[in-house]
């Protein structure tokens, strides 16, 4: 197994059979990653945070990954069991189906979480010639070491990472006890800067891969 390939998984022809709306002026399908399994996150209050700002967007229809709710080994296979093809059945084809993806992360000893890896390297057809935009969280760095540390990762996956990001520096403080953010102009407007860029990307590689196959 060389470093750039990915298991193979079973397939599912029908990953994208009976999404609404794959023509070109239909709107982007975003999946948003929540990339944390730890007990006791705090990962949630941040994607309902994100969630509700997706939301809002008439050009996104959102889809979500939470990976609390999937169980990929971190021993990779070119031949998946059962367990696993079920486990990859909960994820795959979501991957598949986006045109463009979020990526939350907190930051775990200075980068991102191992389910997070195990995701990515789970995958590689499903990420190609996508944007991939991220929304960090943590102590005073705000998460952004998992993200520079994610850039390259998704590189190698030919995807295009968005440049600007939404951070949330000593992140259990911003939040009240209902989850809403208590200042949350500033978030706001990083989260509306975020948005627009990915949406730009999401249509402009949509619309050349209607036109000429990604070649990777």
């Amino acid at each position: 197994m060389t470093e750039t390939t990915s298991p193979s998984r079973p397939s599912d022809a029908s990953a994208s059979a009976g999404v609404p709306g794959t023509g070109a002026d239909a709107p982007l399908r975003v999946a948003v990653v929540v990339g944390s399994n730890r007990e006791g996150r705090f990962g949630p209050i941040v994607a309902e945070w994100l969630l509700s700002r997706v939301r809002e967007r008439p050009d996104f229809v959102v889809d979500v990954v939470d990976l609390a709710e999937s169980d990929l080994p971190t021993a990779l296979s070119f031949d998946p069991g059962h367990a696993v093809a079920a486990e990859l059945g909960k994820v795959t084809p979501k991957l598949a189906a986006a045109d463009a993806f979020i990526v939350l992360t907190p930051e775990y000893n200075h980068s991102y979480p191992a389910s997070l890896k195990s995701l990515i390297d789970w995958h590689r057809p499903e990420w190609e010639a996508k944007p991939v935009a991220f929304v960090s969280y943590g102590g005073l760095s705000g998460g952004l070491r998992a993200v520079e540390h994610l850039r390259p990762v998704f590189a190698e996956l030919h995807t295009v990472t968005i440049r600007d990001t939404v951070s949330f520096h000593n992140a259990g403080t911003l939040f009240d006890d209902e989850g809403n953010h208590r200042d949350p102009a500033q978030a706001n407007a990083a989260a509306k800067t975020l948005l627009d860029q990915l949406a730009w990307w999401g249509w402009a590689l949509r619309s050349a891969k209607a036109v000429r196959a990604y070649g990777s």
